[in-house]
């Protein structure tokens, strides 16, 4: 009987703590929630051997043998890490040695060496059962050389001049041959509208959900207004993706109007690389970008921030030239990344520190097998970005900056991180005031167990090791929590009163 009435009396604990207390509901996901992981799929995981035609892992322009069953094969690798969209390079059929997957030669068919098309749409299916999404390269701008169109006498008009490139001169830009690449005749009906079909094609027969679109700026902006309208006809909220490959944003601005959401932002990615190559550096410019993207993207949360990519030098290189070791400052590099506006890229290999010059160097065959501390470190960053809107749609708000020392807020709602980076060669102490935070409350470190309280005199004292980050939570500062006492003694206190009420009542069943 005692151990009955024991029982009946944890229930309501158990009642109360299985409640949401305080929970907030989950709003429905945005593209500008998504961390996405890029990867070119000959040099990231060879999963069928089968198809292995002409592979030469010692040659660096031939193909290695990765393909669409070697990243099914670490689907769960990727999503672990906080990854919920994939991004890969072109899947098209290309000629030989197009392993990257840019000298197309039939927009309709997979390139066989990484497998059919069923295998692909068993990718993508896998991908969402994981609730993570597929984003493919997609270009028009151009075929490879030995794509039949360019010998066909019939498709001449398919095709601009060949001609060399002028970089300062719109029409050349937009018409010659990018690295001899036979350049699309796209204010052609006939080119224009295969390319339409063939986008609209893959998305009705795989499900992708999204496209990166290559080249944009080659390519007139007439061609991508109508491009946009068609291929989102197709599927909602299906995001594009542009590359603009230009330092200077207002190249990039120019095609704001085109219908693609966000592009991958070059010129921040420049400054993160010089900004943390080494320490010390000011992050003064670094912290201006966020004025810049506001000024000049539509909707600049919609941008794709990233540090390497498979046409740049690896910033691990950038770091090992300077005598430094990678690990530290990736992480330095990746906590800017995740925590301030714009969708995060992370390259293929990047979790690693993967080393490499220029292409084809910085495409190296990835190697599961090396130290996993920086991957735990992006695993941490991904959480944060799931659990944490403010990351994804907070405002931000620079506080502070010093010679490498930079702290910043963002805010959404009634929730607020503060990001601390120490990116100096000596631990920092920085004293914020309550004006600059809030009063009664307090910093808790959700990268570490830091808790820094506020003082008698109304201050906050953050103090970060060299090279270094800390996110903070800012928070009521903490203790009894007496609303939380005062419900759980009511719910107690009335189901006391219950089972007095059932056992006056079975007592007196008995005496009658």
């Amino acid at each position: 009987m005692k151990r009955r009435v024991l029982s009946l009396i944890l229930v309501p604990f158990l009642l109360f703590y299985a409640l949401p207390v305080g929970a907030v509901e989950k709003e429905e996901r945005k593209w500008q929630d998504e961390t996405i992981y890029f990867l070119m799929i000959d040099r990231f995981n060879n999963g069928d051997t089968s198809n292995d035609k002409n592979v030469d892992t010692k040659d660096p322009k031939a193909y290695q043998g990765g393909d669409f069953q070697g990243v099914i094969d670490k689907l769960d690798y990727i999503k672990d890490m906080g990854f919920t969209t994939i991004w890969l390079t072109p899947i098209f059929d290309n000629q030989p040695l197009g392993y990257h997957g840019y000298w197309i030669t039939d927009f309709y068919k997979t390139e066989e060496r990484f497998g059919s098309i069923d295998t692909f749409k068993k990718l993508v299916d896998e991908a969402h059962k994981r609730d993570m999404k597929v984003m493919l390269d997609f270009v028009v701008n151009h075929v490879g050389p030995e794509h039949p169109w360019v010998d066909d006498p019939q498709k001449s008009d398919w095709f601009h001049e060949n001609q060399p490139m002028n970089f300062d001169n719109e029409e050349s830009l937009q018409n010659a041959w990018l690295y001899d690449l036979p350049d699309l005749n796209t204010e052609n009906p006939e080119v224009k509208n295969y390319l339409f079909d063939a986008a609209k094609w893959w998305i009705e027969e795989t499900d992708v959900d999204g496209y990166r679109l290559d080249t944009v700026r080659h390519v007139p902006q007439e061609f991508w207004t109508e491009f946009s309208e068609e291929v989102k006809s197709v599927k909602e909220d299906f995001y594009l993706l542009g590359e603009v490959f230009d330092r200077d944003p207002q190249k990039i601005a120019k095609y704001n109007d085109v219908g693609i959401d966000g592009f991958v932002n070059f010129p921040q990615a420049e400054e993160m690389r010089s900004v943390f190559q080494k320490p010390d550096t000011s992050m003064d410019r670094l912290f201006n970008f966020w004025k810049y993207n506001e000024t000049y993207y539509d909707d600049p949360y919609l941008m794709g921030t990233f540090i390497d990519n498979h046409d740049m030098e690896r910033f691990t290189r950038l770091i090992v030239q300077e005598n430094l070791f990678p690990g530290t400052r990736w992480k330095l590099a990746l906590t800017y990344m995740y925590t301030t506006p714009g969708i995060p890229i992370v390259y293929y290999g990047s979790e690693i520190a993967v080393d490499g010059g220029n292409d084809p160097d910085n495409r190296r065959f990835m190697n599961f097998r090396a130290d996993e501390e920086l991957i735990d470190y992006i695993t941490q960053l991904g959480k944060l970005r799931q659990d944490y809107p403010a990351l994804t749609r907070g405002t931000i708000e620079p506080i502070y900056e010093k010679d490498g020392m930079g702290i910043f807020k963002r805010t959404y709602g009634d929730q607020t991180l503060v990001v601390a980076i120490n990116n100096t060669s000596k631990s920092q102490m920085v004293q914020l005031s309550e004006e600059e935070l809030a009063e009664n409350s307090e910093l808790k470190g959700l990268l570490t167990a830091d808790l820094v309280r506020i003082d008698k005199d109304g201050n906050y004292t953050i103090v970060v090791d060299r090279e270094e980050s800390e996110v903070y939570s800012l928070k009521q500062k903490s203790g009894l929590n007496y609303p939380y006492l005062l419900a759980l003694g009511t719910v107690y206190v009335i189901f006391l009163l219950f089972i007095y009420l059932v056992w006056k009542r079975g007592r007196k069943k008995k005496q009658s």
